[in-house]
């Protein structure tokens, strides 16, 4: 501002100032996610007494409490059922796509929601240090961990920029001992110029704005500067089963019948008398059968199944601990083995057929696995699902590396192992996901149907549902990544030019202004590129409608076959 250069110091800040400010626009919305957890914990809880059962806030809770959990309601800490039998929805806490079944002795997650009896739960952790007070907890430490790493253009300004000053200052220092201090005072400050990382600020910041907008306009919401560089490392992707690579909507895929026996029979017998159930296993049957006929006397046993009077035909349709497949058991065990959850039906004591129903694969999720593949990118299944379901599924899907029944904290621990090794980006939709889309290297939400908490944990959100966007969105992170990283190395280049050419007074402060102008026009102008949708995000849509299009002709299909 003395040589009076007002114009290029007021560009200088300004630059400087946009940066900044397109640096700080990173994502910090865990605390929504993290209320969005607790919600799964209702305000109060019947608690049972020797006077009678009262009612107290959740928090209240101790340990060895009697907890009473009516129909419908939330477990509001962790415990072990002492008394009834019911089916546990648990899918918001372990994954687990097909509801539990639990009686005395099992051990029950708070943040469960209870089927159709009532439980009497002993509480196994008081109501503010239970295992969602955990997924909190672990949400906010590694979001703590990922907001300590400094990005790649920082780490070449810190030591750049005391350089060049202290560098300015000996040139100016130099002056004042030989006895021609303002002739090199200027030329200090030509010097401060030349090495001023200008474009160096600019690099990052517009490639980033472009590829994250662009990634926007085919689904991909990129929450953070950050999170899109290190999308560019990613070289391999963890999914979680239920809602990621499975539909979370179990349907009728199977059913044997015993000799004499039609599928019809079946079907039929079995939604008569679940036609009443609010268990999903009775939605799933419904919806497959024809024409159900009215089933009376309709009783359930909790956790075990139904029993109704058809005509003059009893009925009973439960799971394989209750009725005993009997001749149908080779069947039942090949059927378990391919992930299918097995129903029984039997029709006045003798077993009339066999049910499967499973949470099927998404019809897009192979053809993501063989995409990632082909990138060189390996890939994962960590799932809260039992063991045998998970591999029969991942199996389908193309994916050999499988770890089932893991808690939310089992899943955060195996991405931290995980990320040790390379950087490693977790799949996920469900609030038992938060925790390892927080730890990973890049969290991604699917934000169709994902809960609030894995949306805000993650550092990545679809707007849409197809899973082809991860190859797509991965492609695209490396392909900014890349002209990310020949814009630094243009500005670095400008500077390493421009210093011992300004240092000598070959170039005055005018064309030192110039080739910095020059330099940063070069570096918006590549930066813009990134706006550029890769190949496999241009395929991903059209090929979306088309599979849209052909899932709704399947689903008329298997609606009409029964299937």
């Amino acid at each position: 501002m003395l040589l009076g250069h007002v114009g290029e110091a007021a560009a200088l800040a300004f630059l400087f100032s946009l940066a900044e400010a397109l640096e700080d626009r990173a994502m910090d919305r865990a605390k929504e996610g993290l209320r969005a957890l607790l919600s799964l914990i209702p305000e109060t809880v019947r608690v049972s007494r020797l006077t009678g059962d009262v009612t107290i806030p959740a928090a209240d809770v101790r340990e060895l409490d009697i907890l009473v959990v009516g129909a419908g309601e939330r477990v509001a800490t962790d415990g072990v059922v002492v008394e009834g039998r019911s089916s546990l929805d648990t899918s918001a806490v372990t994954g687990e796509s097909i509801p539990v079944d639990v009686g005395p002795g099992d051990p029950v997650a708070a943040g469960s929601v209870n089927g159709a009896a009532t439980l009497r739960i002993e509480a196994t952790a008081d109501g503010r240090n239970n295992s969602l007070n955990q997924i909190v907890a672990l949400v906010a430490q590694a979001h703590a961990r990922k907001g300590d790493r400094a990005r790649l253009a920082d780490r070449i300004a810190r030591p750049l920029v005391p350089a060049v000053l202290i560098a300015a200052a000996l040139v100016a220092l130099f002056g004042v001992v030989i006895g021609d201090p303002w002739t090199w005072i200027e030329r200090a400050l030509v010097v401060l110029v030349a090495a001023s990382p200008c474009a160096l600020a600019i690099a990052v910041p517009v490639t980033v704005v472009s590829a994250i907008g662009a990634a926007s306009k085919f689904g991909v919401v990129i929450k953070s500067g950050e999170a899109f560089e290190q999308l560019g490392t990613i070289r391999q992707v963890a999914f979680d089963k239920t809602g990621t690579l499975t539909r979370n909507e179990p349907t009728v895929v199977d059913v044997q019948t015993a000799t004499g026996v039609t599928r019809h029979d079946v079907l039929g017998w079995a939604a008569a008398v679940e036609s009443t159930s609010t268990h999903p296993l009775a939605a799933a049957i419904t919806a497959a059968a024809q024409d159900p006929v009215n089933a009376t006397d309709v009783v359930e046993d909790a956790g075990c199944g139904i029993t109704g009077r058809i005509g003059g035909r009893i009925v009973r349709v439960g799971n394989a601990r209750w009725l005993n497949p009997g001749g149908l058991a080779v069947t039942a065990e090949s059927m378990a083995a391919r992930g299918m959850t097995v129903v029984v039906v039997e029709a006045d004591g003798q077993i009339a057929g066999l049910i499967g129903v499973r949470d099927e694969l998404r019809a897009e999720s192979p053809e993501t696995v063989r995409l990632l593949h082909a990138q060189n990118i390996q890939t994962i299944m960590l799932t809260g699902d039992n063991d045998r379901t998970a591999r029969a599924i991942a199996r389908e899907a193309g994916i050999t590396d499988v770890r089932a029944e893991q808690l939310p904290k089992d899943k955060a621990d195996a991405i931290a192992a995980l990320v040790a090794s390379r950087p490693i980006a977790m799949v996920g939709d469900g609030i038992n996901d938060a925790p390892a889309l927080a730890t990973a290297t890049v969290g991604i939400a699917m934000g169709v149907k994902g809960s609030a908490a894995a949306i805000e944990s993650a550092d990545v959100a679809f707007t849409g549902h197809d899973l082809r966007l991860i190859s797509g969105a991965l492609a695209h992170a490396k392909r900014g990544r890349r002209i990310m990283t020949a814009n630094i190395v243009l500005a670095l280049a400008i500077i390493i030019v421009l210093f011992p050419l300004a240092l000598f007074g070959v170039l005055g402060l005018a064309g030192v202004v110039l080739v910095h102008e020059i330099a940063e026009v070069v570096v918006i102008l590549n930066g813009v590129r990134a706006a550029r949708r890769p190949a496999l995000a241009r395929n991903v849509i059209p090929a979306a409608r088309a599979c849209a299009l052909d899932g709704m002709t399947r689903d008329v299909v298997t609606s009409n076959s029964g299937r």
